[in-house]
């Protein structure tokens, strides 16, 4: 027979109980994700500071981004609860909370190159330039920045040489052939390509802190770094890829940057192109993503990338392992939480929780489906020899 103080205890972990004091409208936004304010399950969001519920209500997910940040919440298990709202689509419904900030960004988007030739080095400054001693940490030791390939692998490193390897097979990378890598972090996929297919690299990128860290890793191969813009390409290659960088360029610039790649491939080439996508058309990207991670970024569409890719390539294939995100951004999330103490007197708290709030947020993007992973194979309209699929 439950005693009094069962009761009582019952009564107070009740979900109406539990989210007293949190407004009706985020308690009824929540409901269909199943998501609860104060509750006791490893999803649900426990409250610290109720300033979270009018910075939500007045700021949409930047004030729900900053709160973390500033220690107003917490999840027991973040990824999941980002994986319960993404599911419920409150990434979009959020956005209702704060109409003026969303219409800002949608005007901006429309009325602007976020991504202009001026704008380019914005993101190389904000993130990646932070430290490579973040990356070094939190990455494989090929410093691979972007999504593995985990179908046989046990580990992050075996999972990232999987990509590297897979990569250079779809490219069907010959010896002696000129590769051009278009965003080529700190030299991870340049080194490997050099060193196990024996073709000449170009790397560019916007960062110059992964151009020094790159140029020192690929020391002695035939690899040249640039710090470049893609727009200011010249020359001729054989190949051409481009891993994790498509995100930065944005819808205005689309045509833009597959007429560079078109202009540089050698008639019989061949490019491959490994980017994230939405399962759905986005306006804007989100505001706390585009404050504290990636300025000026976009992700696209299938719909927009089959639109650009048409007027000067043909699609040879498309291989979508969006789901393999997921368990790279929870391995760069241990490998990030597990190296905290040996960052910790360089950054402070409030870095640490961004940084878990972003790769967390992330993971749950890519569990709930809504993100997906693609590598895409073109050719150009002419190339004579069949394309055989790889996996």
């Amino acid at each position: 027979m439950a005693s009094a103080n069962d009761t009582a205890m019952a009564t107070a972990n009740s979900p109406k109980q539990a989210e007293r004091g949190a407004p009706d409208a985020l308690v009824r936004l929540l409901k269909p994700a199943d998501v609860r304010f104060n509750s006791d399950r490893p999803w649900d969001i426990q409250v610290h500071d109720p300033t979270l519920y009018d910075r939500v209500l007045s700021q949409g997910s930047l004030g729900f981004g900053e709160s973390y940040m500033d220690g107003a919440w917490e999840s027991t298990q973040l990824d999941e609860t980002f994986c319960k709202l993404f599911k419920a689509r409150l990434d979009s419904k959020i956005r209702g909370f704060a109409k003026l900030q969303f219409l800002g960004l949608f005007l901006r988007n429309i009325l602007f190159n976020r991504q202009s030739c001026k704008r380019a080095f914005q993101v190389g400054e904000h993130h990646y330039d932070i430290g490579n001693d973040v990356y070094a940490a939190m990455l494989d030791p090929t410093m691979s920045y972007s999504c593995a390939y985990w179908k046989d692998a046990e580990d992050l490193e075996q999972a990232q040489i999987a990509k590297l390897r897979l990569i250079c097979d779809k490219l069907e990378l010959k010896s002696g052939e000129r590769l051009l890598d278009i965003g080529c972090g700190w030299g991870g996929l340049a080194s490997f390509a050099a060193r196990g297919y024996g073709v000449e690299v170009t790397g560019i990128t916007v960062s110059k802190e992964q151009q020094h860290l790159a140029r020192e890793r690929c020391a002695g191969l035939p690899v040249q770094i640039e710090l470049l813009d893609y727009r200011d390409l010249t020359g001729h290659f054989d190949k051409v890829v481009s891993v994790g960088m498509f995100e930065h360029v944005g819808p205005k610039n689309y045509s833009a940057y597959f007429a560079t790649v078109e202009r540089v491939l050698d008639a019989d080439g061949l490019f491959l192109l490994h980017t994230i996508g939405n399962f759905d058309h986005l306006s804007t990207t989100d505001a706390w993503i585009d404050k504290y991670i990636f300025p000026n970024g976009h992700i696209p569409s299938a719909r927009q990338l089959s639109s650009a890719i048409e007027p000067g390539f043909i699609l040879e294939d498309w291989h979508n392992f969006g789901q393999d995100y997921d368990r790279t951004l929870m391995a760069w999330w241990k490998n990030f939480d597990t190296a905290w103490p040996t960052l910790a007197s360089k950054y402070d708290e409030r870095f640490y929780r961004m940084f878990k709030y972003y790769l967390n947020a992330c993971a749950g993007y890519f569990r709930s489906r809504q993100g997906q992973l693609w590598q895409l194979v073109l050719s150009k309209r002419g190339r004579r020899d069949v394309y055989r699929s790889v996996r």
